[in-house]
């Protein structure tokens, strides 16, 4: 029997796995800022924190939350753990915004978030942190395969510029000075526990400040700038690479001109050798926050008033829901390959597939 072709259509369309990915807004404690930083250690289970000094926990994939900490003075600027019970607060520190009183940059939770230590460190004095990256290394113990944790932490914003590393899950600490570097710290992304990238800007004075790109091959060690830009009022704010090649960096832009409208990213695709820019939208109203990508392609890019998705690695870009001020978006694939993330800003939002 012959099938015309309008009804081998019908019959094809049933059968299409077309999955209906978006954000979704989740119910959170009203916040009227900007809150900084999510993680998760699953599809259920994560913490975020915000600038009154709370911690909130959820174990059901963000559809309830609850308050673990609350500490007044601090301002909670970005958070992560390695596994369900041991995790750390990173504080952004005084003399930047008012009302700070707390002079601890690092704490530590060895229950979950129920209770929390100061973190100690060897080094120069760190006064504040604005992000943590883990690096998460396989290795043969006595036969059998096992993981060491390494983490970094930079800051801050507001001058100066520190780092902050530990090879040992975060018993022990060791500080170091980026003052020659550059003036101020964002975001910190290791490929690895010897490559890596941060983001930077060249003077703590933003009229004179330029983007910066900072690049280790040595775990922190040494920094090389592998970009700057060109124009003043800039910073570099969040990184993310999809791939060991491919990355995206928010370039930040305070001029105070209304003319200079239009938005940049950053772009490296052969491992953060080297940077090209890209535009994202002419709006001077649009100052870029946070940045996610699913793959070398498919990502997001928080903003002042709205979101961001591009499909084609950033030569188009569409806007969606991602609140206001979405300053961190995490991207996560359980083991099955899934995509599962989570987006922080004025609201909490997380990336379903239906």
């Amino acid at each position: 029997m012959k099938i015309s072709a309008p009804i081998l259509i019908f019959l094809l369309v049933p059968f299409l796995n077309i999955n209906a990915q978006s954000w979704k807004q989740l119910n959170t404690e009203p916040y009227a800022g900007k809150q900084d930083d999510i993680c998760f250690i699953n599809e259920n289970t994560g913490w975020y924190v915000n600038e009154f000094g709370k911690v909130f926990h959820t174990n059901n994939g963000g559809e309830t939350w609850t308050k673990q900490w609350e500490q007044k003075g601090s301002f909670f600027r970005t958070v992560a753990f390695i596994n369900d019970q041991v995790g750390f607060v990173g504080t952004v520190g005084t003399e930047y915004f008012p009302n700070v009183t707390d002079t601890i940059p690092l704490y530590r939770t060895r229950d979950g978030g129920a209770s929390w230590e100061a973190v100690s460190y060897k080094g120069p004095y760190v006064k504040g942190l604005c992000a943590i990256d883990v690096v998460k290394e396989q290795y043969i113990n006595h036969g059998n395969i096992d993981y060491k944790y390494h983490l970094f932490a930079v800051g801050r914003v507001g001058s100066p510029a520190n780092l902050l590393v530990s090879h040992d899950g975060g018993e022990t600490w060791q500080s170091k000075s980026l003052q020659n570097d550059c003036k101020m710290l964002f975001d910190i992304k290791m490929l690895n526990k010897n490559l890596g990238f941060a983001c930077a800007a060249s003077s703590d004075d933003i009229s004179q400040s330029h983007a910066v790109i900072l690049k280790t091959t040595d775990g922190g060690n040494s920094w090389k700038k592998v970009y700057q830009s060109a124009r003043p009022f800039e910073t570099t704010w969040k990184v993310t690479f999809p791939t060991p090649q491919v990355g995206y960096i928010t370039i930040q832009s305070y001029n105070p001109d209304p003319n200079v409208k239009q938005q940049r990213i950053a772009k490296t695709t052969d491992g953060g050798e080297t940077w090209s820019e890209i535009n994202l939208i002419e709006d001077a109203t649009a100052r870029e926050f946070g940045i996610g990508f699913i793959d070398a392609n498919h990502g997001f890019v928080g903003s002042m008033n709205s979101g961001f998705e591009t499909k084609d690695g950033g030569k188009t870009w569409t806007k969606i829901d991602l609140g206001r001020a979405c300053n961190k978006i995490r991207i996560y694939r359980n083991s099955a390959n899934k995509v599962y993330g989570y987006a922080i800003g004025v609201n909490v939002f997380k990336w379903t597939e239906e």
